[in-house]
């Protein structure tokens, strides 16, 4: 198996383009060597089967999705708040929407993962220690609220982006910043 890990990291991203335009059942080695212009037969040079083609694509969308070095810089000097957190909810929502590939091709990896305990398996643990560190990140901080806070965010904010880049049209007329103020000042203690 090869190890170029700039060639394994353009496969995965070409599997991300595949999976959020085809699907999981369209992700297929010949069709992500087509997306990445390489020659047929490099991805399953690289990944060892379907399922470490997959768990590389995961990975590489949660690095994706994720606030860059300079963002997270910003939220560490701003003072713990309210405000602080409905603005990283925020740059959460940018984020999604700035890569609606990446998001959509989690979506299908979490479909498959439904129908292949491998998947879901290499899937939770990821999500999990996501959102741990995300409840760790937020009580180091001093952010206000606690773990619950943390994961009604979670659910809320997930939900939000799934009617944003599906069926933005079943949202009411408020603006995804006036729902987000609203969330954050129903779920997150003052203080």
């Amino acid at each position: 198996m090869r190890t170029n890990p700039e060639r394994r990291a353009a496969l995965a991203e070409a599997a991300i383009e595949v999976l959020a335009r085809r699907g999981a059942r369209g992700l297929t080695f010949r069709a992500v060597d087509t997306e990445a212009g390489v020659p047929a037969g490099t991805a399953s040079n690289y990944f060892a089967n379907r399922d470490d083609l997959l768990w590389h694509a995961a990975a590489k969308i949660h690095e994706r999705l994720g606030p860059g070095a300079a963002e997270l810089a910003d939220y560490q000097r701003a003072e713990p708040s309210r405000e602080l957190v409905a603005r990283m909810l925020r740059g959460l929502l940018q984020r999604v929407r700035a890569d609606r590939t990446g998001y959509l091709a989690l979506l299908e990896l979490r479909l498959e993962a439904t129908r292949r305990p491998g998947l879901r398996a290499a899937l939770t643990e990821t999500v999990r220690a996501n959102l741990d560190g995300n409840v760790q990140g937020h009580l180091d901080r001093g952010l206000p609220g606690n773990e619950t806070t943390v994961l009604l965010l979670y659910l809320a904010m997930t939900g939000l982006i799934v009617e944003q880049l599906t069926l933005p049209e079943v949202l009411p007329a408020a603006e995804p910043a006036e729902v987000i103020a609203a969330l954050v000042e129903r779920v997150v203690p003052a203080g």
